[in-house]
């Protein structure tokens, strides 16, 4: 995966973080670099945003005093939702890219529901004990999304992925 470019691309309120390392010298270990920083490459696409808020108003929708289109979509951008297109509703995403470096150690995506439970750096650094530990990828992210749910209330639908770029 170094050297090579990595794509975001999102609509709706799911979120994509990356685990990044502060230092960049390669003869440093994991345990000498010190703990990993969360790097939010997404923004939420949330009726209630200025950005989102006008597109919608000048589509002829409207977002109400709680923050939904038509006092219903929380989104403002959204696959499905075909009845709120007239209104706004968009499935045009916001595209971020990064270059993978030695920095980068894996990346989270994860539903609003994960994130409404978990912080993006309480998130890396729960992931990265995890991996630490030697666990297969799969069963971190089981892991997350049961300690989201089980552990922290999670009440939403609550969904992640976990791609790792390189193990420490």
């Amino acid at each position: 995966m170094l050297g090579h470019t990595v794509f975001v691309a999102n609509i709706g309120d799911a979120k994509a973080v990356v685990a990044r390392s502060a230092s960049t010298d390669s003869q440093n270990n994991s345990s000498v670099m010190g703990p990993l920083k969360a790097i939010v490459l997404t923004r939420e696409h949330k009726a209630i945003y200025p950005q989102e808020h006008v597109r919608i108003k000048k589509a002829g929708g409207f977002v109400s005093s709680n923050g939904r289109v038509q006092g219903r979509l929380e989104v403002s951008r959204a696959f499905g939702d075909r009845q709120f297109k007239k209104v706004g509703v968009t499935a045009v995403p916001d595209v971020q890219s990064f270059d993978v470096t030695e920095r980068e150690h894996f990346i989270i995506l994860g539903c609003d529901g994960l994130w409404r439970v978990f912080g993006p750096n309480d998130a890396v650094d729960f992931v990265h004990k995890l991996l630490k530990e030697g666990l297969p990828v799969t069963a971190v992210c089981r892991r997350l999304v049961r300690e989201a749910v089980l552990e922290r209330g999670c009440k939403d639908n609550c969904t992640a992925i976990i791609i790792v770029f390189r193990r420490d």
